[in-house]
């Protein structure tokens, strides 16, 4: 039998990079479009800093088997839109029953997760911290810092995103905001709305009776 062999990749902390992965993905400020309430202060934003990179992912993939494991760095810039902080599209695993982890490398995020009947879990990470977001929650990043947020992450190499679950609800039920004080408050989302039971029956993979 012909097992893998093992990959050595360097972590880039102060660049936020993964050096010698095989993935590499960014997101221009004009892909964010839609993402955040105050749409004027965006546009200012876009005006000056349309292809420049919010935020961008290095990676390494092994496989497409559950037994693989994706692993990568994910660097987010700082910054607001209006009062609410810069964040992620954030997604659902296509396979809702992955789960992933965040390790906090540099910064000081916020992990925003939610789940499919609308349950709200925000976990504040620094430094240090490690995040584990069980299978069947939305999840994506904020951040809280004045500097750049580095996470490593790792997921099942089978899970596949679903990003659009986001945008079919209207954004996520809590927007992350500026409290005025040097801190963020979860402020209700009025776009959110509500999934039917069929749609979460889809998503954690049940059946509905008609």
């Amino acid at each position: 039998m012909k097992f893998a062999e093992p990959r050595l990749c360097d972590v880039s902390i102060p660049d936020g990079l993964l050096r010698g992965g095989d993935g590499h993905y960014r997101k221009h400020y004009s892909d964010l479009e839609g993402l955040y309430a105050d749409s004027a202060a965006f546009a200012a934003i876009l005006a000056e800093k349309a292809g420049e990179v919010a935020y961008e992912v290095t990676s390494y993939t092994p496989g497409g088997k559950t037994s693989d494991i994706i692993t990568g760095v994910t660097r987010m810039e700082p910054g607001k839109v209006g009062r609410e902080y810069y964040l992620t599209r954030g997604h659902i695993h296509a396979r809702g029953d992955r789960p992933e982890v965040y390790y906090a490398l540099a910064g000081r995020g916020l992990m925003q997760m939610e789940s499919p009947e609308g349950d709200v879990r925000l976990v504040e990470m620094q430094a240090g911290q490690i995040c584990y977001v069980p299978p069947y929650w939305i999840h994506r990043s904020v951040n809280l810092g004045t500097e750049d947020l580095v996470m490593l992450f790792a997921y099942p190499a089978d899970s596949g995103q679903d990003y659009g679950i986001i945008e079919r609800s209207g954004g996520m039920r809590v927007r992350v905001m500026d409290d005025g004080n040097g801190g963020w408050v979860a402020e209700d989302n009025p776009a959110w709305r509500p999934r039917t039971a069929q749609e979460v029956a889809q998503i954690v993979g049940e059946e509905v009776a008609a």
